[in-house]
C-alpha cells in the first residue's frame, strides 16, 4: 500500500484459470469511502524508525485500499501506489471499521521495514525499526460499534518490502484484515463509537 477492470470472454477462460484467485492489489488514488486512506511521505536516507508525520509534507495525493496485503517481495517490484521511490518512503494509513461481535481480537502485523498499529488511538502492535520481514502480534478488546484505525509504515533500505495486516475475531481463524468485512450499518443513527482520548505517539 492499481485497480483493473477485467473484461473476459467466458468461453476463452480455461477451467484452471477460472479457479485461480487474483492477487490482491491496492494503492489506487480512487477514493474508497469505507477503506483505509494512506498519505505517502518521502523520508531521509538512513532513517531507522517511523518519522513524525506532522513534520512532513505528503509527497502526492492520498492512496486508498480496503486491505493491506503485500507479502515479502523484492523491493524493486515497488509498493502499490508509491511512485518514483522503491526505498526511503513512509505511509500513514487511517480509517474506521465496525465491530458487530464484541470481544478480544487478535491482530498480526508483518512488515519490512517498520510499522505500528493503533486502534482508537491506543498502540496495539509496535513493529518499528529497520528489519527483514518480521511479524508481531497484538490483542485488542473491542466493544461493538465503530472504531478508528491507524497503521504507520516505512520502507528503509533494500532488499525486501512487505506489509500484511491480519485479524482473528473471537473463535475465528486469522485472515487478511479488510474494511469490506467490517463496514458499519448504512444508517449512521445505529453507529456507536467507544470514547478514546489518548493521542498516539509518532
Amino acid at each position: 500500500m492499481r485497480t483493473a477492470l477485467i473484461l473476459a470472454v467466458i468461453a476463452s477462460v480455461s477451467p484452471l484459470a477460472a479457479q485461480e484467485e487474483p492477487t490482491p492489489v491496492f494503492g489506487t488514488t480512487v477514493v474508497i469511502p469505507s477503506g483505509l486512506r494512506g498519505l505517502v511521505y518521502h523520508i531521509k536516507r538512513n532513517r531507522t524508525e517511523l518519522p513524525d508525520f506532522e513534520k512532513l509534507k505528503p509527497a502526492g495525493p492520498p492512496i486508498y485500499t480496503s486491505s493491506l496485503n503485500l507479502p515479502p517481495q523484492n523491493f524493486l517490484e515497488g509498493f502499490p501506489g508509491v511512485t518514483k521511490r522503491n526505498e526511503w518512503f513512509a505511509i500513514d494509513y487511517t480509517g474506521k471499521f465496525w465491530i458487530a461481535d464484541p470481544g478480544t481480537y487478535r491482530f498480526s502485523l508483518l512488515s519490512d521495514d517498520g510499522s505500528k498499529l493503533y486502534i482508537d488511538d491506543q498502540i496495539i502492535i509496535d513493529n518499528d525499526g529497520v528489519h527483514a520481514p518480521l511479524e508481531k502480534i497484538g490483542m485488542a478488546d473491542l466493544e461493538g460499534g465503530l472504531h478508528r484505525m491507524r497503521l504507520s509504515y516505512f520502507q528503509g533500505p533494500r532488499f525486501q518490502i512487505a506489509l500484511v495486516l491480519k485479524v482473528a475475531g473471537p473463535g475465528q481463524k486469522s485472515r487478511v484484515f479488510s474494511t469490506d468485512e467490517f463496514k458499519p450499518p448504512p444508517d449512521p443513527g445505529q453507529w456507536r463509537f467507544p470514547e478514546k482520548t489518548a493521542t498516539p505517539p509518532n
